[in-house]
């Protein structure tokens, strides 16, 4: 039995199925017999042909079920991914051009050379018609039915081949034009001097109704007006005694009437602090046979202008004031100084807006240069402007506040706009070196080259602007915009519905009430006396100090009264005035040598920045290094290394700057030069280039510590802002670096104006200008990239949900608020239909795309207080948007529509003048993202 069952297991295990070599019980033998064949057949794979592999493959997924074949699928995804695909031989070839109608036409044409498909593609004329139509190229004749790239042909052509018209060719066409239409032209401007004229009548009729109502008895049985005469004549005069008022101080009185009594000055200046409206006129004379008018002026004022609020709550009263938005566009501001003037002309128009000494950056995207003011833009709105302003046989003229008189460039802008508008330029001519302390300087106008202008030298500002204001926001204009930045974000929710002039009056009277910079305002003697003062008190270590500051201000005062004593009796003929003369400005009279002038600031103020430099190794780095020495660490070895090594570097360099110059000054002739010294200067400006990519660092490193280090928080807050530290903080000092490299760019440009190009020196200063003029363009690029930064990290904050707005080349432009409005029908005509406000949306104007947001306003329980979020809606690209406006009907106002590749947002400002600007900023980034298709 036992053999028998034996024989029949082993007959089991030899029992085979589909195949006498495959056994059914033997899985090892099986497994074995398998490898075998897979080997045999993959060598036969690999001595067959492609088209018998292929055959093979295709037999093989034939006989596959559904299963196998996924899994396959799988496999092949594996091992091919289809991102490595060419995309035009999965997708539709409607969706292929699509895809290209993004590129650009150099693009194009460089996958054109990919493959001959995609040269195939990317010379449909889908792809061309439209880039040739919107520049006016039109193709002469109708493309064959199997012809296709003629488009491309045409636009590559057409741009090969364009005609450019020089800036003299220009002025040819048009002066052509203006010679044709020159009778048009003359009738055109003799009705506007009789609207002028009529405009002029009744307004002065006005005035004269309004003075005869202010300044009337009280009205009483037996009134009657006095100065009647027979024939029924009249004579309208001024009330002595019966008006109340009579007894207050007018604004029309003479300076010297107010300087009688200490009670009549201070009325006046409480008066003065008193915000003023844009248009105020002063009180009428009494006659209306001697009626005379004051002169209007007109200032414009920039809010990109460091605390521009408190400028514009000292304007004077008989200035016409418009601040504008520098994020607008030209056309935008001259319609904005139309509204504001009425049809008036003005005597002098005032430009207070950032600027260099070659250049005037009116607005964000566009400045004024020798060079752009060529363009049609700026000529057509100079032109308009000069229309605004009486002529300069009249004493009209454009006051610009930028040190343009500074340079040779400058020079040449102040003589091209001059020739332009036909008015009389003037600038300052930029020896004062700080932040804005130009303006107080010489003035310089286009009708003198060289030299002070025809006024007095600070007049120019004074007629804008009142004293006390102008000194203290010249000085201070840094120091002031961190504290106008937290009350701006303080109260930008309560005064939101304000317009931007009346936000910026009601900040500047706030500031200007709380700070009193008319107090603050000392004579220049008087802060030199009290800084020696303060500096001796600290170097004996005075134990009464306010008695030894006394008599110290006393000794001062004797010694000048002693000196000023002596002058007098030895020479009895000279004029006080020419006493009060400041050393650096005491040269010749005859012929006044600017050189020495420019070279004495330049040694005066690098004295200056080498003691700052110093307090910065002297009162910080030095006391921190004891203390680590010692083991009584603030801070660690390798953060004094980081924060004061870059100081150190350019403390020596400066130093050997510093001892050169006072060398050349000692010895100072007509032929001395200065620009070899600033050669040598500009060789070591690595040290400064180093210094500046690591300032970040710095900064940061700084931060860190102090919120880390309780230690050194206290020796900050013990050292900073002393008179050890010239009244500046670490932060502050560590940012004299980069003020000192533009004040060398201004002093350089004054010094190679006024030197003749045979003098020696000529060559050196102009490769020293050219030195620091790049490096100056280094720094503005340093500054542009951290401003860029960091606008789009606090957009990206402030949006909820918003896609990471971070890329190259993009930058914030402009944000407007506005209402999203719902159309009732949209077959029914715009101007008869009636809109439904959806929501507030927030628009956010990027170089590349316009980002919608949806604006929800919460209100604070028991206070007037509000706050806004936005949260992300939609994104749409320049290149795909496009703009237009919705006439005014009774049921909407300054509205617009949006329409993108997908659907299409009706929005509304409350503005008419909101509207004109964000959408004049709006079209110019959709040209400007245009040209590069």
């Amino acid at each position: 039995m036992s053999l028998t069952n034996s024989r029949r297991e082993s007959n089991s295990r030899l029992d085979t199925r589909f195949s006498t070599w495959t056994p059914l019980s033997d899985k090892q033998g099986n497994l074995q017999l398998f490898e075998e064949r897979v080997s045999l057949v993959t060598r036969w794979f690999d001595l067959w042909t492609r088209a018998q592999r292929e055959h093979l493959l295709r037999s093989l997924l034939a006989r596959c079920s559904k299963s196998h074949l996924s899994s396959c699928r799988d496999w092949l995804t594996e091992m091919v991914p289809v991102s490595q695909l060419d995309f035009t031989a999965v997708l539709p070839r409607f969706l292929s051009l699509y895809i290209m109608s993004f590129l650009s036409p150099l693009d194009l044409c460089r996958a054109a050379k990919v493959s001959w498909y995609w040269r195939i593609l990317t010379e449909q004329d889908c792809l061309w018609v439209d880039r040739c139509v919107r520049r006016g190229w039109f193709l002469p004749y109708t493309p064959a039915e199997k012809e296709f790239g003629a488009w491309k042909n045409h636009y590559v052509s057409c741009l090969s081949t364009l005609d450019l018209l020089t800036s003299q060719e220009t002025q040819e066409v048009r002066h052509a034009l203006v010679q044709q239409n020159a009778s048009v032209t003359e009738e055109e401007e003799d009705l506007r001097k009789e609207r002028k004229i009529r405009l002029q009548t009744r307004q002065q009729i006005q005035e004269e109704k309004g003075w005869t109502m202010r300044t009337r008895r009280v009205w009483g049985s037996n009134t009657k007006l006095r100065g009647a005469t027979g024939g029924g004549g009249s004579r309208i005069t001024r009330p002595r005694s019966e008006s109340p008022l009579s007894s207050l101080p007018s604004l029309s009185w003479p300076l010297r009437a107010l300087k009688s009594s200490p009670q009549t000055m201070t009325a006046r200046q409480s008066l003065e602090r008193i915000p003023t409206p844009s248009v105020y006129r002063l009180p009428s004379p009494p006659t209306v046979s001697s009626y005379t008018r004051s002169p209007t002026l007109l200032l414009l004022i920039s809010n990109r202008i460091p605390a521009h609020e408190l400028v514009l709550n000292g304007v004077k009263a008989g200035v016409i004031v418009v601040l504008y938005d520098h994020r607008g566009a030209l056309s935008a501001l001259l319609s904005q100084v139309e509204g504001a003037i009425s049809g008036l002309q003005v005597q002098r128009l005032g430009l207070l807006a950032p600027g260099l000494t070659e250049e005037v950056h009116v607005l964000d995207r566009s400045c004024l240069t020798e060079k752009s003011l060529l363009s049609p833009d700026h000529r057509e709105f100079w032109e308009k402007i000069s229309g605004l302003v009486a002529p300069a046989q009249e004493g009209g003229g454009i006051d610009i506040f930028c040190p343009l008189a500074a340079s040779a460039a400058g020079v040449a802008l102040i003589h091209a706009l001059s020739s332009l508008t036909g008015l009389e330029v003037s600038s300052p001519v930029g020896l004062a070196t700080g932040s804005f302390q130009n303006i107080l300087g010489e003035w310089s106008s286009s009708e003198v080259h060289v030299g002070f202008a025809a006024q007095h030298p600070a007049a120019p500002p004074l007629q804008y602007v009142n004293e006390d204001v102008l000194h203290g926001w010249c000085r201070q204009a840094e120091w002031l915009e961190e504290a106008l930045q937290e009350l701006r974000s303080s109260v930008e929710a309560s005064l939101q519905q304000l317009s931007l002039q009346a936000r910026g009056r009601a900040l500047g009277y706030f500031l200007s009430e709380v700070i009193c910079l008319d107090k603050l305002c000392v004579p220049k003697e008087l802060s030199v006396a009290l800084t020696q003062g303060l500096t001796a008190i600290t170097r004996q270590k005075e134990t009464r100090p306010l008695e030894f500051l006394a008599s110290f201000l006393k000794e001062c005062s004797e010694d000048k009264d002693e000196e000023t004593t002596g002058k007098d009796e030895q020479n009895p003929s000279e004029s006080p005035s020419c006493s009060s003369q400041t050393p650096e400005l005491q040269l010749q009279q005859s012929a006044f040598d600017w050189r020495a002038a420019a070279a004495s600031e330049l040694l005066h103020s690098e004295t200056l920045y080498l003691g700052r430099l110093s307090a910065v190794m002297k009162v910080y780095q030095e006391p921190l290094t004891a203390a680590l020495n010692s083991h009584k660490a603030i801070l660690s070895r390798a953060d004094i290394q980081i924060i004061f090594t870059a100081v150190s570097q350019l403390l020596q360099i400066n130093r050997v700057f510093h001892a050169d110059l006072q060398t050349r000054l000692q010895q100072w002739s007509a032929d001395q030069c200065v620009g070899d010294v600033f050669v040598k200067l500009g060789f070591q400006l690595k040290v400064y280039t180093n210094y500046l990519n690591n300032y970040t660092t710095v900064l940061h490193t700084i931060d860190k510590c102090r919120e880390a280090k309780p230690a050194f928080r206290a020796f900050l807050k013990m050292m900073d802002r002393t008179l050890a530290t010239h009244m500046l903080s670490l932060q502050e000092l560590l940012l004299c670096p980069v003020w000192r490299i533009h004040e060398y760019v201004t002093l350089l440009q004054v010094l190679s104006s006024h030197t003749n190009p045979d003098h020696p020196d000529c060559k050196h200063l102009h490769a020293a200008l050219n030195t620091m003029l790049q490096f100056r363009q280094f720094i503005q690029q340093l500054k542009r990239n951290s401003q860029t930064d960091q606008s789009i990290e606090e957009t990206q904050r402030l949006i909820q949900g918003c896609p990471i707005l971070r890329e190259d080349n993009r930058r914030l432009i402009i944000s407007q608020d506005a209402a999203l409005l719902r159309g009732s029908d949209d077959q029914i005509p715009e101007s008869l239909r009636t809109f439904e406000h959806e929501s507030d949306v927030g628009l956010f104007l990027f170089s590349d795309a316009l980002v919608l947001t949806r604006k929800s306003v919460q209100h604070t329980p028991f206070t007037l207080t509000r706050r806004s979020t936005h949260t992300f809606m939609a994104s749409v690209a320049l290149s795909s948007l496009t703009v237009r406006e919705i006439l005014h009907t009774r049921y909407v106002c300054h509205a617009f529509i949006l329409e993108g590749p997908c659907r299409f947002w009706v929005c509304a400002t409350e503005r008419g003048q909101d509207r004109k600007r964000f959408l004049s900023v709006l079209r110019s980034a959709i040209k400007s993202a245009l040209t590069g298709h």
